[in-house]
């Protein structure tokens, strides 16, 4: 079992920026990938971006490339995610999530239930 802890949510105004931290603790040998989702009141948990665990590859929802940076810190068994130009749109929960197994397939990665251990979720909110 793996244990996750973010933080750095907050309230920022439109244009601003975050930085989300995942903090895994136990049995962090046995994930090879960690993704970062977002559920918004009223919607289903959607996916944002994920990194591998060894290898640092990447991989973007539309509505995060170019805004958003995930990356590791392997030694610290952290993981982050950097939110630039922030949109009302993007307010939400944010959780964190590892798998054991992984794959680049779309259908794999972008799916929740294809992680096996989750965080309590941070909230994130941006004003207009």
């Amino acid at each position: 079992q793996v244990q996750l802890v973010e933080s750095g949510g907050g309230l920022v105004q439109a244009g601003g920026s975050l930085r989300l931290s995942c903090a895994a603790a136990g049995r962090t040998f046995s994930s090879v990938a960690m993704g970062w989702f977002r559920q918004a009141p009223g919607k289903e948990r959607e996916f944002v971006a994920a990194i591998t665990w060894n290898e640092g590859s990447t991989r973007y929802a539309d509505s995060a490339k170019g805004r958003f940076t995930i990356s590791r810190a392997r030694v610290a068994n952290t993981g982050l995610l950097q939110m630039n130009s922030l949109k009302p749109e993007d307010t939400a929960v944010y959780y964190c999530a590892t798998g054991g197994t992984f794959s680049w397939d779309n259908d794999y990665y972008t799916t929740p239930s294809h992680y096996d251990s989750w965080g309590q979720g941070t909230q994130v909110t941006v004003s207009s």
